[in-house]
């Protein structure tokens, strides 16, 4: 009993010195630590709803496996090309994508385990693996390597006035200065391309093979997303420095490099990385998820006017039209994680407190609600005609790469 009443009084103790520290906290202070709340509570609901979904159809674990299954390399991405082909089928899921696909698949040989021996996964296969895909791909990624940076040139300036919007600088309409840190954006987006395209495939492969009675939808959503984190390593540097260049922080990229390694070193350049994660994923995830209902609401559409019974499809520019329209709708609803990336990425003097949630904090308490919503229009303006430009640009390549095969 004495024991008991020991540790009561212990626990009441600590209580009160909690609510103490708490009431003492400044109105600021609070504010963070409710938005931590609410935002782990949200993260912890939307897992628990996620994982009701998922828990059903992932495969049961194999506890007692009398022989080691067989090793299959990534198969080869499909060859070929063409203006009717801009769309990958996979059963029950076609994604948009901007490297089309083309003709048919060559499946790799399986390279079967013998003698009951585990196989590894080293570093060098897995980057043996990677180039063997983007060698097989490299007439498309070629073309669409060409077609973004077309689409990334040709509207860059839309790119800076919404940086400038989302800064609130004042006059940014202003000419000059639109195109500061193009260099970098192309060195940085075009490489991204290829990476996310070969990390994608890989995981792809990957994930069907450890979890082959999963739905194919989930696979190509989460290897998409683990591509797009792949990539993020490479092009969160050229992000930070095209960023920087476009706030008017520094004049030249040369000045740019200089500034950032003098200031923070290496991590200086990946300033803003988790604000540029917490804006991409959950735009591919809507993306994906709305190119999807668009799809399935048009072709709805088209079958209903078709008087045949012949099933229907999306031709190239039906694909382009749906994926533009995806990416608009997507754009808008990510702004909010937009700007506070962009503004995580320009903070020069910790203003915004280096992370996502002191960041979104900040900009509720200085410009409240429509605060994330700076710099939306610009941003939903970029996406269609990036889209179409990206579409043109990558059929022209093509027809002349094959004329001159």
């Amino acid at each position: 009993p004495s024991e008991t009443s020991s540790f009561l009084c212990k626990k009441r103790s600590e209580r009160h010195t909690t609510m103490s520290a708490y009431s003492m906290m400044p109105k600021t202070q609070k504010g963070h630590l409710t938005l931590k709340s609410i935002f782990l509570a949200v993260v912890f609901l939307a897992t628990s709803a996620i994982a009701s979904k998922i828990c059903p159809i992932l495969p049961p674990v194999k506890r007692h496996s009398s022989a080691t299954d067989a090793v299959i390399s990534p198969l080869n991405f499909p060859r070929g090309g063409g203006s009717k082909q801009q769309i990958l089928h996979f059963n029950s899921l076609t994604v948009a994508t901007s490297i089309p696909p083309g003709g048919g698949a060559k499946s790799a040989k399986s390279a079967a385990v013998t003698n009951n021996a585990t196989p590894t996964i080293t570093p060098r296969a897995i980057l043996a693996s990677f180039l063997k895909t983007v060698a097989d791909a490299k007439s498309h990624l070629a073309a669409a390597a060409a077609a973004r940076a077309v689409s990334i040139f040709g509207m860059y300036p839309v790119d800076t006035i919404k940086t400038r919007m989302q800064m609130k600088q004042g006059d940014s309409f202003r000419v000059s200065g639109l195109y500061k840190g193009v260099t970098g954006s192309l060195v940085g987006q075009v490489p991204y391309g290829v990476l996310t395209f070969g990390s994608y495939e890989i995981y792809k492969q990957a994930l069907l093979k450890k979890f082959p009675s999963t739905k194919p939808a989930f696979i190509y959503a989460l290897a998409a997303i683990m591509g797009d984190v792949t990539g993020s390593g490479w092009l969160c540097p050229s992000e930070v420095m095209k960023q920087q260049l476009q706030a008017g922080i520094y004049p030249s990229m040369g000045e740019a490099i200089k500034g950032i390694w003098k200031k923070n070193g290496f991590k200086g350049f990946y300033q803003g990385f988790t604000g540029g994660l917490a804006r991409d994923v959950p735009f591919r995830v809507a993306q994906l998820t709305t190119f999807e209902i668009t799809k399935s609401i048009y072709l709805r559409t088209k079958r209903n006017k078709n008087s045949s019974s012949e099933d229907v499809a999306l031709s190239s520019l039906e694909a382009a039209v749906c994926g533009a329209a995806a990416g608009s709708f997507s754009a808008a609803i990510t702004n909010p994680l937009d700007r506070i990336k962009t503004l995580m990425m320009t903070d020069t003097t910790n203003a915004y407190g280096g992370s996502v949630l002191a960041c979104a904090s900040k900009i509720l308490k200085d410009d409240g609600v429509g605060g994330f919503f700076a710099g939306v229009v610009p941003r939903v303006g970029y996406i269609a005609p990036s889209v179409c430009i990206f579409f043109v640009t990558y059929e022209f390549v093509q027809q002349k790469m094959k004329k001159a095969e």
